[in-house]
């Protein structure tokens, strides 16, 4: 028995004393500062180690790589020492005696080494992370998120564990409570789950965003991630996300600033605010990054939105740095040109003489990209687009995936011209049964577009084409008859209008099929819905008034910021639904009850597609004609696009006039003017020969050029095609005699005051006449040839300025009826003097 005692109290001992080395071994590794310092532990203790010591080395050999800058990082250091290799074994060795989250951090560690996804250590540890899950071993919430976020990175989207991970977050969602890690699993589940499921997360992320005063932007930027990863762009956690960023400002750097604006990009999303911000902090720093990585991010983000000296300098440097970039940083700066309608031809032609080294680097989609935006920049490197060519017929001709094969052809049609081989015409055929729509619209756009130029030589060349636009009319049609998921139709319809070749072909059959499909409109399809009503310019009272409807019924589920779409349709097509009072009254009062969450230009948007309806609520009026707005709005159009600068400026000189005219109660000042000059001398439109036809008939029948004028510039800056004066009786005024300029090469001619002219020069009773001709925009293109908003409102304005308007519809002009000079000549003394 004494022998048996003191033998366990040696082993005691001796357990005790490695349990102390093993603890001593463990703070060592822990307090190394170096990775010298963590290679030298582990050869000296190479026998003694566990797998706790293997893995926190290894995870302590990444923690001292990231607290260095990025571009000091040495991973390639760390992975190519033999100690390091001895580690990795040694883990794969005891990785069965490893705990749960001890695999998981050294699965983290070894993929942040940048250690090969198909590395024995990686493969193994996945393997056995994969049975303990299979065997029910739940990981904690933190250690399954990690491992998420480990799979993903390794690109197993689609994996069976990802599903199994998915089905667990599924079952434990009600008690995750740390944003962080819900935002972790958000992504790395969001290629296998369901849509219901994915609403769950959705609503999860509010909830938790809602009650944390503060929210790391790392989270929000992960969220963002998650929504481009499902396709969906959702409101009301886009702008909370958007709020997130603000409020982080101080903590972005030029890598997160870079991936947010990508982001908002691919979701349709913008911020002028977060702009604001991003080109204030880019701009601080702009000198700080001297390296082609982070210049290239620097460039993509600040160059749309510099002002002209930053962006020369940024052009410049671009310049001096075209020979480091690489094939990925050359095609991110060439699609930053197009953006910034780059007109430095001298950086082009340095982007693509480099650019000749570099094609062979790029995947098929990537050459696609890259022709696309050499054309739009007017490239004139014609050696480079015929390596180009002949790259893009190579992948054709392999090609085996639809999509590719219809984008190759889509961009060839954009080089300069040269004969389409036969081959282009077959590949295309075999795959036209199986493309989208808008394949069909690349397809069909680059054969009309040979065709049209000659390009086609071959033998029965012509034949060949035209069997092949009838297959392409064929199969569009027969993929619309077959649809019956509404959503899934809208995500194709959009690459359908526009100006492509099939919008004609299949605009009134995609409208048939929307309103077969009535009943899917939801609020949250009718956005979209919407966007295609716009683009097909066709009034279609079924789907206007069931868009009404649910619009009405869920007005508070609605973005505001979505709500300036829904009321452009009804406006801009000059449609009243039946609930037209209610559906305009709920979507004010959405709005006004927003106003502080919408940004200064959408509210300028808003303004103006309100009073084409004629509605002007005073809170938004009130809001927007304000010194300190219009100071605000003057700030965020300096970072906007210029198509939306564009658009905003002369959405508020509209809403101002039509204030002006209709309001003016609100006592709103017109300070357009300036404003209207600077359009006015930059417009290139003058009389046209049409123009010029009816001013000779005009003079006919009013007796002589001196009772009439052409093109007239009024007050508020409408420009009316003629305008004459009939006195009580009917008869033409001279303006010789009222003292009134005739400009006989056919010039513009501005009324400075209405009022003056009109009291002074105007007889009692006279009555001033504006003729209008009204081409086919002025009209939507069904076949009601109903009045779209914008000419409604001249004709309502014109009114109030004092004229009586006649509106001559091209479709009248240009019938059978008025075939002849006198014709046309009756119908106009018709109009004129009011005969019916």
């Amino acid at each position: 028995m004494l022998g048996l005692r003191q033998l366990c109290l040696f082993t005691l001992r001796r357990y005790q004393a490695r349990t102390l080395c093993s603890d001593l071994l463990l703070s060592q590794i822990n307090g190394c500062t170096h990775e010298d310092e963590v290679f030298s532990l582990i050869g000296r203790n190479k026998a003694r180690l566990s797998g706790k010591h293997v893995g926190i080395a290894l995870n302590m050999l990444w923690q001292l790589q990231k607290k260095k800058p990025i571009l000091l990082r040495t991973s390639d250091y760390v992975r190519n020492r033999s100690q390091f290799l001895a580690l990795c074994i040694l883990a794969e060795n005891k990785v069965e005696h490893m705990e749960d989250e001890m695999i998981v951090d050294t699965l983290y560690s070894i993929l942040r080494l940048d250690v090969e996804n198909h590395a024995s250590l990686a493969k193994v540890l996945v393997t056995e992370a994969w049975k303990r899950l299979e065997r029910q071993v739940l990981l904690s919430l933190p250690a399954l998120s990690k491992f998420a976020l480990c799979l993903y990175k390794q690109h197993r989207h689609f994996s069976p564990i990802i599903g199994q991970v998915a089905h667990i977050v599924d079952m434990k969602l009600d008690s995750i409570q740390d944003i962080r890690i819900l935002s972790v699993l958000m992504i790395s589940i969001s290629e296998v789950i369901t849509e219901s499921f994915r609403d769950r997360l959705l609503h999860k992320a509010e909830q938790l965003l809602e009650e944390k005063d503060e929210v790391h932007f790392n989270y929000a930027r992960r969220i963002l991630q998650f929504l481009q990863n499902v396709k969906l762009r959702y409101h009301p956690l886009l702008e909370k996300c958007n709020r997130i960023f603000l409020e982080n400002a101080s903590h972005l750097d030029i890598h997160s600033i870079n991936h947010i604006f990508g982001l908002y990009e691919q979701l349709g999303f913008d911020s002028a605010e977060f702009r604001l911000i991003a080109k204030q902090l880019l701009s601080e720093t702009i000198d700080d990054y001297y390296d082609p990585e982070t210049f290239t991010k620097l460039f993509s983000s600040l160059g749309p939105m510099a002002g002209s000296k930053v962006r020369e300098r940024l052009l410049v440097t671009a310049g001096h740095m075209a020979e480091e970039f690489s094939s990925h940083q050359i095609l991110m700066i060439l699609k930053t040109m197009q953006k910034m309608k780059c007109r430095s031809s001298h950086l082009l032609k340095k982007m693509a003489s480099v650019l000749h080294k570099h094609l062979e680097s790029y995947h098929v989609l990537q050459l696609v990209k890259l022709t696309q935006y050499l054309v739009a920049l007017h490239c004139q490197d014609l050696e480079l687009f015929a390596k180009l060519k002949m790259l893009l017929l190579g992948y054709l001709k392999s090609s085996v995936i639809p999509a590719d094969t219809a984008a190759i052809i889509h961009i060839l049609a954009m080089l300069p011209p040269f004969q389409v081989e036969e081959m282009i015409i077959n590949k295309a055929a075999a795959v036209v049964p199986q493309c989208r729509l808008h394949h069909l619209n690349w397809i069909a756009t680059a054969l009309v577009k040979w065709n049209h130029h000659g390009q086609l030589h071959w033998q029965n060349s012509s034949e060949l084409c035209a069997k092949l636009l009838q297959k392409l009319n064929d199969c569009g049609f027969q993929r619309l008859q077959k649809a019956n998921n509404l959503n899934v139709l809208l995500e194709e319809l959009p690459y359908v209008n526009g100006e492509w070749w099939l919008e004609e072909v299949l605009n009134e059959e995609s409208l048939a099929v929307c309103q077969r499909l009535i009943d899917q409109i939801t609020w949250t399809n009718i956005l979209p819905l919407s966007f295609f009503l716009i683009k097909s310019d066709h009034r279609c009272p079924a789907l206007f008034d069931r868009i009404s409807s649910v619009t009405v019924e869920n007005i508070d589920k609605i973005p505001p910021s979505e709500i300036y779409f829904i009321l452009f349709l009804f406006s801009g097509l000059n449609y009243d639904p039946p609930d037209n009072e209610e559906f305009f009254k709920s979507c004010i009062q959405h709005l006004t009850s927003n106003l502080s969450h919408l940004e200064a230009y959408h509210l300028v948007l808003l303004g103006h597609v309100l009073a084409v309806a004629g509605y002007f609520p005073p809170a938004l009026i009130t809001t927007i004609f304000n010194v300190s707005f219009l100071s605000k709005l003057d700030a965020q159009l300096k970072v906007l696009p210029d198509t939306v600068k564009q658009r905003v400026h002369s959405s508020l000189m509209k809403l101002n006039r039509a204030v002006c005219l209709e309001c003016p109660e609100f006592h709103i000042p017109w300070f357009h003017e300036p404003y209207c000059q600077r359009m006015f001398h930059n417009s290139t439109s003058r009389i046209n020969p049409q123009r010029q036809h009816i001013h000779r008939m005009l003079t006919e029948i009013l007796g002589g050029s001196h009772y009439s004028r052409i093109s007239v510039l009024t007050p508020y800056y409408y420009e009316i095609d003629f305008e004459c004066v009939l006195d009580v009786n009917k008869k033409p005024l001279s303006y010789m005699a009222q003292n009134i300029p005739l400009d006989g090469g056919g010039g513009i001619h501005l009324r400075r005051n209405i009022k003056d002219e009109g009291r002074k020069a105007l007889p009692p009773g006279a009555q001033r006449i504006a003729l209008e001709f009204l081409d086919s925009k002025a009209f939507s293109k069904d076949y009601s040839r109903h009045l779209k908003g914008e000419p409604a409102v001249k004709k309502r304005h014109l009114e109030m300025l004092g004229y009586r308007v006649v509106q001559i519809p091209h479709f009248e002009w240009n019938s059978m009826v008025l075939s002849t000079e006198g014709e046309q000549l009756e119908y106009l003394r018709q109009q004129l003097y009011g005969i019916q």
